[in-house]
């Protein structure tokens, strides 16, 4: 008896049963039943999202242009405001803007000193005001009694506040810039204020050696002139 012999071969799968797969980059491509192969590409999509990516780029690029330009224009506008703002002596020679910004910062100052002398008149004034006859030292007749108070400016002057009244028995004006010529000093400016039915005069005077002017001795002089007057009947 023939001896029958059984082979077992595997299964060889059948090309046309089977969808063969195309892996290209990260997509798998079938092939449909015609036998055509539909490739597609991953490079098709990255493509896009970089031309996305430039567009925004380019947006922002635009934006900031224009977020710089007006900034230039308003620090141009202020930077004329200012220029307007300060007085010819802190502009001639300077035409950088550095220089016009350190110009501002000396004319800042100085208004600052300007600010600072002018209250100290008013204080002093306010002192002679309330020391002198114009709210309760008046005579026996109701004229208002002088008084004079002589100190050194913060410029290094001589600043004389006056208070009088009217009449023969007040300090005249004439006399107060003799007696301050007497003592060796220049009188630049003098301001006179009606107030409470008298006058009040702030006297600014300069000297050139400080040192030889007595200043309470001025103020005694004025003093023995008011009260020379005040004698007058």
């Amino acid at each position: 008896m023939d001896e029958l012999f059984l082979f077992q071969f595997p299964s060889i799968p059948n090309p046309q049963n089977e969808t063969p797969q195309y892996k290209v980059l990260d997509y798998v491509v079938p092939v449909d039943g015609s036998g055509n192969t539909h490739l597609y590409s991953s490079m098709g999509s990255g493509a896009a999202g970089n031309d996305d990516d430039d567009d925004n780029g380019e947006k922002k690029k635009l934006m900031h242009r224009d977020v710089e330009r007006q900034r230039r224009q308003e620090m141009a506008t202020l930077y004329a405001s200012l220029r307007n703002l300060l007085p010819l002596e802190y502009q001639e020679g300077k035409r950088a803007i550095s220089d016009h910004m350190n110009g501002t910062v000396m004319y800042i100052k100085y208004l600052q000193k300007r600010v600072s002398e002018l209250s100290y008149k008013r204080d002093e004034l306010k002192k002679v005001l309330n020391s002198s006859g114009f709210d309760h030292g008046m005579s026996s007749d109701g004229a208002v009694l002088s008084t004079a108070v002589v100190h050194q400016s913060l410029d290094g002057g001589v600043e004389v506040v006056i208070s009088t009244g009217f009449g023969a028995r007040a300090l005249t004006l004439s006399r107060v810039l003799e007696l301050l010529v007497q003592e060796g000093l220049d009188v630049v400016s003098c301001v006179s204020t009606r107030i409470h039915g008298g006058l009040a005069h702030t006297i600014q005077s300069e000297v050139t050696d400080l040192t030889l002017v007595d200043v309470p001795r001025l103020e005694q002089k004025l003093s023995e002139e008011i009260s020379s007057l005040n004698r007058i009947s």
